[in-house]
């Protein structure tokens, strides 16, 4: 392979601390930056090693670390080898992980001392020579210094995190290529499907693994998912949460890697509108209990195959297109799980919708009335709703007979009671308005001020900012002590994990600074809540130094500041020296730029409920224009 790493702008402008902008009038204004060696017109790939030289010579200031130096590494095979990569240096850091822990059966910890590198590229004994060896036997793709670099990345960050952070970044190159399920989607179809309790989760479309990772998922997994590469990422990912797990790689529909298996409760994100999904081969499959699937119907083939690997009474979550509840071609499959009892609820979720099934048992009686929920503007009510379903006190049913009678349309904005839209329209225009925001007043420079400046570092070594995390490892479940996740960072919104009382919970006080991969956030409350896995709290000396301020300056220096992506880089993180006084001022703005970005986050849930009720309401006549 290439060892010749390769960097875009985004990449560098987060080696040299500073954004985007600044890349872009560096090319401009100097002759002698490096030449583009790849990529496209608009996305360009530059040498690293060329532009640690340009850096060095113009006195820049930048840190590569070790975490980037992996990165850039496997990235320089090139997209097509890239996944076969981080699918194999997690195959390393579980061989490491295992070794550690005592045999195949151990569980790693992210504490798990692995051997480190680089590797030399000769002899030796021990970890760096004939140990080494023996990890990477039969992972051609990763050749020994690169297997070094990972393993010396995993004896940092701990094995766990190490690869979470490639996986985190492989995901961000190549987020139009894979369909990863939204964290909070993910969780919430997990948690309902295990409410019952049992100890086998199945995912037969698993990608990368998102939802077979949820913390409220069971003891033992199974997945199966078409790439091999993606199925090796997610077994490596379960395997270094200790978690006990069954992945295999193939076609769920032509090769099911189950077959007369059950779980306890299947959850699946299956690909959407695809045509070639088998029809021809499988016309007469035992699985198509409730009917053939039309060719250009693959979910209903997937929610039937779901329903042939779950127990009897067992659950099933699985995301459809908005379409699959309406599409005539569908409509005598859809009445027949109906009649069963096995299709259970419709939730209308942003892009998509999510069904709830039940798999029958024999003699059992099916239920008369289905949930139909719309959730697009609000995730929060659906468990309360399917509590009240099944608890036979819901006001959100709709008699199964009446959509028999009917052109069996599922679709839950249709159902939406009709003497709600006037008043649910105008709450929503109430919050649209309500949610609005405005940038902060801000006073244009004709050059930029020269102002002394320090590093986060200096102010760690000064006692005037420390650092916490959480434990390598916390209980999941069944503790009453709320946990702040990284989804909960990024949007804004209460902790939204549990964990038991244990040694070494770091709990967030108002005014600490909360930061994960992609967002930093400045709490105003902590409410007895306690820091999760992945994120990093600065607690500020108040009385010197600004939690407003310093989190603007670290969400300018990228927001990737948490362990994945080494301590190293954020420690460099350049502040300017400034009174309490003008580090408010600046912290004042800092806080208003956040409010904005969340009210621009609320705003458009917001808006696109509001367009849809208004819609509805002047079509049925609930709405009527202002004369």
């Amino acid at each position: 392979m290439s060892h010749d790493p390769t960097v875009n702008a985004g990449d560098i402008a987060r080696l040299a601390g500073v954004g985007r902008a600044a890349v872009s009038n560096w090319r401009r204004r100097h002759d002698d930056f490096p030449q583009p060696i790849g990529g496209t017109a608009n996305q360009p790939l530059f040498s690293l090693r060329q532009v640690e030289s340009w850096l060095r010579r113009y006195g820049k200031s930048y840190q590569v670390s070790l975490g980037d130096r992996v990165w850039q590494r496997l990235k320089a095979a090139g997209d097509l080898r890239l996944g076969e990569l981080v699918a194999q240096a997690g195959a390393l850091l579980t061989r490491a992980a295992t070794s550690t822990t005592g045999g195949p059966g151990g569980a790693p910890d992210d504490a798990a001392r692995l051997p480190a590198g680089p590797a030399p590229a000769t002899g030796g004994s021990g970890p760096e020579g004939d140990g080494l060896d023996e990890l990477v036997r039969g992972l051609g793709e990763l050749d020994r210094e690169l297997a070094g670099l990972v393993l010396e990345l995993g004896a940092e960050l701990g094995p766990q995190a190490a690869y979470e952070f490639l996986c985190e970044r492989y995901l961000e190159a190549h987020s139009r290529r894979l369909s990863v399920t939204r964290e909070d989607v993910a969780g919430l179809m997990v948690r309902l499907v295990s409410a019952g309790g049992g100890e086998t989760l199945l995912d037969p479309a698993c990608g990368v693994g998102t939802l077979l990772l949820s913390p409220a998922r069971p003891a033992k997994v199974l997945g199966q998912e078409l790439s091999e590469t993606s199925a090796a990422i997610t077994a490596a990912r379960l395997r270094l949460r200790g978690v006990e797990a069954r992945v295999v790689a193939g076609d769920s529909m032509r090769a099911d890697g189950f077959a007369g298996e059950r779980a306890d409760a299947v959850v699946c994100d299956p690909p959407f509108n695809e045509r070639a999904w088998g029809y021809e081969e499988l016309t007469g499959d035992p699985r198509w209990e409730y009917g053939l699937p039309p060719r250009g119907e693959p979910e209903l083939a997937w929610v039937q195959h779901c329903l042939t690997h779950v127990r009897p009474r067992g659950l099933v979550a699985i995301l459809m297109p908005p379409a699959a509840a309406s599409r005539r071609p569908g409509r005598r499959i859809r009445a027949n799980l109906l009649r069963a009892g096995a299709l259970r609820a419709v939730v209308a979720l942003p892009g998509s919708d999510l069904w709830l099934l039940r798999r029958p048992a024999a003699g059992e009686r099916p239920p008369s009335e289905v949930l139909i929920l719309d959730a697009t503007a609000d995730l929060s009510v659906v468990e309360p709703a399917w509590q009240a379903y099944l608890e036979d006190r819901s006001d959100q049913t709709v008699r199964i007979i009446d959509l028999l009678a009917d052109e069996v349309d599922m679709t839950p904005a249709r159902h939406q009671r009709h003497d709600d839209v006037g008043r649910a329209f105008a709450e929503a225009r109430d919050r649209f308005l309500a949610a609005a925001a405005v940038p902060p007043d801000l006073k244009v420079l004709e050059q930029p001020l020269d102002q002394p400046a320090t590093t986060l570092g200096d102010l760690i070594k000064e006692g005037l900012v420390t650092t916490s995390q959480a434990p390598a490892r916390m209980a999941a479940d069944g503790g009453e002590i709320p946990v702040l996740t990284p989804d909960d960072v990024l949007n804004g919104r209460p902790p939204s994990g549990r964990t038991a009382m244990q040694q070494g919970l770091v709990l967030i006080r108002p005014g600490d600074v909360v930061a994960s991969y992609s967002a930093v956030r400045v709490m105003e409350d902590g409410g007895g809540a306690a820091l999760g896995p992945h994120l990093t709290l600065y607690r500020v000396d108040s009385r010197r130094l600004d939690p407003d301020f310093l989190a603007g300056f670290l969400r300018a220096a990228g927001g990737r500041v948490t362990t994945g992506s080494s301590r190293f880089d954020v420690r460099r993180t350049r502040l300017p020296r400034l009174s309490l006084k003008e580090q408010k001022a600046y912290g004042e703005a800092f806080r208003q730029l956040a409010v904005l970005e969340d009210a621009i986050r609320e705003t458009s849930s917001l808006g696109q409920t509001l367009i849809r009720l208004g819609l509805d309401g002047l079509a049925d006549g609930h709405l009527h224009p202002q004369s």
